[in-house]
């Protein structure tokens, strides 16, 4: 009989385990991971650095990047937030960095600093780690109070439960016999598949600007006064398959549901300039006439955009390089501003964000305990990461929601383990 048996090898898992054995030193802890490895998702994130997490320290800010989970782990927050993980790391060697853009990463640029933290504690603690123990299923044993888990050969007993599987379907699949609601799974942190003329040779550019949806005709009336219904600012870049970049990012991680039930086809309008409506650049680009009437307008530097794709989207206005300010008509001028400020674009389909690849879905939040992470159906029963319906923008925002997941998940199995028994 376990004390504790915790069901994925990734940074929820070793974080609890971690936790646990540190609180109640003599308990009996093992972790089952499916797979030869782990940590891989470790691995990969942040492009091989490992994003660890944001430092965004005031809770309720923190709290506004998770489009499904802002309002359940404001508490969460409270208890365990960025500045913990960051101690927690450095109290064991790990020296951290925080980027202009606010995520924190190890110095050393590598996550396997990261993964050899948590594998080292969890050795130095005595925790078991159980490679290729792919669970077949689990049940509650009402008369001994305790959990039996089954693997491939080999049948378990545990007195604590602690599933931090990610998205893993098979396991969705068990919670929903088990009597757990899912909210069905759909890709968040997604780019952009686009084939525009205006892109083309542009790959590799970047540019803030607004990204708005343009609602189906069946939405319109939801949304207030013609207002897209799904929009964001930030860096926009522009890839060989279309468009990325946190702008995108964020839209996809908002827009979850909603894009998925478009199929991942849709429009969109792009502001290049978002300090401008049409009606104010409209009337810049008059000045402009006004006062450079002998230069042309390919040569002009109007905007702050990247010269190439002012180049590409004065094209695709009918303007040609030879063209001078004083010799474009009002109707070129209007098509200008209309490209520059709300030109449309077909998204015909969805590319996954590096590896990084993250879900919308999961554990409906209304049975869980956000103090405790423990289920409100089944005593002795803990979630902790991606398994719940929560999900963040990018910047390191997913792994601080398994770290304070973990934690106070730890937190209250260690507090039940050490109560003495009646």
């Amino acid at each position: 009989m376990f004390d504790v048996i915790i069901v994925g090898g990734g940074a929820a898992g070793f974080y609890a385990a971690i936790h646990i054995a540190q609180q109640t030193p003599n308990a009996d802890i093992a972790i089952f991971e499916r797979g030869k490895t782990v940590l891989g998702k470790v691995k990969v994130s942040g492009g091989g650095r490992c994003n660890v997490t944001h430092a965004e320290f005031d809770p309720k800010e923190l709290s506004t990047n998770y489009p499904r989970g802002e309002k359940e782990l404001l508490g969460p927050f409270y208890q365990y937030a960025p500045g913990d993980v960051v101690s927690f790391f450095e109290e064991r060697g790990v020296a951290l960095k925080i980027e202009e853009d606010g995520r924190i990463f190890p110095k050393s640029n590598s996550s396997q600093t990261i993964i050899d933290c948590l594998i080292n504690e969890t050795d130095r603690l005595g925790i078991q780690v159980l490679k290729n123990s792919a669970v077949k299923t689990f049940c509650f044993i009402e008369d001994e109070e305790c959990w039996r888990i089954t693997t491939q050969n080999k049948h378990y007993k545990t007195k604590k439960l602690l599933l931090a599987t990610g998205s893993n379907p098979k396991v969705w699949n068990l919670l929903e016999t088990l009597g757990h609601n899912i909210v069905e799974p759909t890709p968040s942190l997604f780019t952009f598949n686009i084939k525009d003329y205006r892109l083309e040779n542009n790959q590799g550019l970047s540019s803030n600007g607004v990204v708005e949806v343009i609602p189906r005709l069946n939405e319109r009336s939801n949304s207030r006064r013609g207002q897209s219904l799904l929009r964001a600012e930030g860096p926009i870049l522009i890839t060989h398959w279309g468009l990325s970049g946190p702008a995108i990012l964020k839209l996809s991680a908002w827009g979850s549901k909603t894009l998925a039930s478009y199929g991942y086809r849709f429009s969109i309008t792009i502001n290049w300039l978002p300090d401008h409506t049409y009606a104010s650049f409209l009337e810049l680009l008059m000045n402009v006439k006004g006062n450079e009437p002998k230069k042309t307008v390919f040569r002009t530097k109007v905007t702050n955009l990247p010269s190439r794709l002012w180049v590409s989207l004065a094209k695709s206005a009918e303007i040609d390089s030879s063209l001078k300010w004083a010799d474009i008509s009002k109707s070129k001028m209007q098509n200008l501003a209309h490209q520059l400020t709300k030109g449309k674009y077909a998204v015909n389909g969805k590319s996954t964000f590096k590896e990084e690849f993250v879900t919308a879905g999961g554990i409906d939040l209304k049975e869980i305990d956000f103090k405790t992470f423990q289920s409100k159906k089944f005593s002795g029963l803990y979630f902790a990461g991606e398994i719940v319906n929560v999900d963040a923008i990018t910047g390191g925002f997913n792994f601080q929601n398994a770290w304070t997941g973990a934690f106070l998940a730890a937190k209250s199995i260690s507090e039940e383990l050490t109560q003495p028994q009646h």
